[in-house]
């Protein structure tokens, strides 16, 4: 995929204006499930919006209404297009000194829409880097990117949805395949990844007779586009970076609330996930069914469980050897792949899945749902929390569990943002973060940050922890979110990945911000963030990064207003310990 076409992809995604995300064993409008970072997980057999003796109609008692809890009934649309023109220096602290000048334009559009069948935000940017030759710039040379995040639905007929998402990020890749967002420092292009990703797909929610029926497809396309090779010790060393994936998900569930028909509520649910990996021509399939029943205790409070089925196979092909039976390594790099050879399997299991948990929902503005039980053949834990105590502050929490490669990592992220977010950027780079912030009643600050926390091409087992926060204090704004990613992958005996096979890499990741306006015609805000990588392949390629940045803005004149940045970045890690700092001035007008 060339770069136009991947701008043109994710314009279309945000022109789709897709739904909320979709827990893989079943979703309704309003019932308190979660995908847990993309796993199959069971939904409660609930009615839309079940509250135990709160309301569960919408507040026009429209039950048909495609429109999630939270979303306004008036549409609302926002459209900021602007332009940029930047003079920026960086001064290399450590290892050594050097002072780098250059130039940046950009053009991006921020869009929100939310509406009560329809809502979605877009922000969309382009750079271009303007270097001034050797004597000024130092290391840093011409180049382009363009990067953004979309997110929305549509409601194309009474209980029909559609939804889509888009991602361009770039980021910084190591040896091993770790990555992370970039930081206040253009990106040396030897080491750069850039990250595209698109989903699509209808989602079902209607009632037939007493019963909630649903049902959802999803269709994912994920592209990395990164350097060949890396230097590892002073040697050429393939890069184990994922090339392509297509992602297919598709799920069904009928269920009949408690008290409608039976004291207890009752579903049955079956789906099928498949994503296949361009590297090593890897695939895994998941296949399920399984029961669930829902015991209410109290308002508000029901006990839930469930039993099944579920098939899981990862497996992937060798790659291509010569003579000596080394591998061949392609022009691009990576492995190339023997298509002649059998797939062997990495992993697979097959029987009986249970969990069990607990739901608590006593208003529309508080759901907790936590889960344990057996599966993938050992005990796991998923659920969600989201707390808003008043209009102005959110809290949200997400403890996920799933088997995927890169691409449905990033996909199943992608679809637990929500419709309507404020995206936040690098005020010196302009890059995305990675991070947004949602508004209304998903106000929470929502970060990407475990599912692009490695690009590596094995396909691997996902489990990991996020929290969010954000609050207005005033005119005072403020967002923080944490999170733990940990990957264990997979890789057949025989073939090249088998030395990827039981390699865990695990991910630290923490952002903060604050901003507020100066007045009528000023604005300021700060933000710092911390990752830390801890791949398993070599401790060579373990990375700390910190970094903060403060920015102020002011108007001149109508549209047109001024703006200034500084930030400070380090990464300290055996391959690589360096510090810079920057500062930026820069005009920008507003259309």
């Amino acid at each position: 995929m060339n770069r136009i076409s991947a701008v043109a992809a994710l314009l279309c995604a945000g022109a789709m204006l897709p739904a909320p995300a979709l827990a893989q064993y079943g979703w309704s409008d309003d019932e308190v499930t979660s995908s847990g970072g993309g796993e199959l997980q069971p939904a409660p057999a609930y009615p839309d919006g079940y509250a135990g003796d709160v309301e569960a109609q919408d507040a026009d008692g429209d039950r048909g209404s495609a429109r999630p809890s939270g979303a306004p009934e008036r549409q609302r649309l926002r459209i900021d297009p602007y332009i940029e023109a930047n003079q920026i220096v960086t001064q290399r602290i450590n290892p050594d000194s050097e002072t780098a000048v250059y130039g940046g334009v950009a053009a991006g559009v921020d869009a929100s829409v939310q509406g009560r069948r329809a809502g979605g935000s877009v922000s969309l940017r382009y750079d271009r880097v303007i270097s001034y030759g050797d004597d000024l710039s130092g290391d840093v040379s011409d180049g382009d990117s363009v990067t953004g995040v979309a997110r929305g639905y549509v409601a194309a007929a009474p209980g029909i949805t559609l939804e889509a998402g888009g991602l361009a990020a770039r980021s910084r890749v190591e040896g091993g395949g770790g990555a992370a967002i970039a930081s206040g420092q253009p990106i040396d292009p030897d080491s750069e990844s850039r990250v595209y990703s698109v989903y699509a797909g209808p989602n079902v929610s209607t009632k037939v007779g007493v019963a909630d029926v649903s049902a959802n497809y999803r269709f994912g396309y994920n592209r990395v586009e990164e350097p060949g090779v890396g230097v590892v010790d002073a040697t050429v060393t393939p890069i184990d970076v994922a090339q392509e994936s297509i992602v297919h998900s598709a799920n069904a569930r009928v269920g009949v609330a408690p008290r409608t028909v039976l004291p207890v509520g009752v579903a049955v649910g079956g789906g099928a996930y498949q994503e296949e990996v361009s590297n090593s021509d890897q695939r895994v399939r998941d296949f399920y069914g399984r029961g669930d029943v829902t015991v209410p205790l109290a308002p508000g409070l029901a006990a839930v469980g469930g039993v099944g089925y579920e098939y899981v196979q990862v497996a992937n092909r060798d790659v291509v050897r010569d003579a000596n039976g080394d591998p061949v390594v392609g022009e691009d790099g990576r492995f190339e792949t023997d298509t002649s050879g059998p797939r062997r399997i990495a992993f697979e299991t097959e029987g009986l899945i249970w969990d069990v948990g607990v739901v608590w929902k006593p208003s529309r503005r508080t759901q907790l749902e936590a889960h344990y039980g057996r599966r993938y053949d050992s005990d796991t834990y998923y659920g969600t929390f989201s707390w808003q105590p008043s209009s102005r502050t959110s809290v949200s929490a997400n403890v996920y569990n799933t088997i995927s490669g890169f691409g449905g990592a990033i996909t199943n992220s992608l679809a637990n943002l929500p419709s309507g977010f404020v995206a936040t950027r690098n005020p010196l780079t302009g890059n995305f973060t990675g991070c947004v912030t949602g508004s209304g009643a998903d106000g929470s600050a929502n970060c990407l940050g475990g599912a692009l926390s490695s690009v590596r091409s094995a396909i691997f087992r996902n489990r990991g922890v996020n929290l969010g926060y954000s609050t207005t204090q005033g005119r005072i704004t403020t967002a923080m979110s944490i999170g733990y990613d940990r990957r264990t992958y997979f890789g057949a005996d025989g073939t090249v990945l088998e030395a990827a096979n039981d390699i865990v890499d695990q991910s630290y990741y923490a952002n903060v911000s604050i901003g507020a306006p100066l007045g009528p015609f000023a604005a300021f805000s700060v933000a710092g963030y911390a990752s830390y990588l801890d791949e398993g392949t070599s401790e060579l390629n373990d990375a700390l990064l910190l970094g903060a940045s403060a920015a102020y803005s002011r108007t001149l004149w109508r549209n047109l207003s001024a703006r200034a940045a500084v930030s400070v970045d380090t990464v300290d890690s055996d391959l690589l310990n360096e510090t810079n700092a920057s500062a930026l001035l820069g005009l920008r007008y507003d259309f």
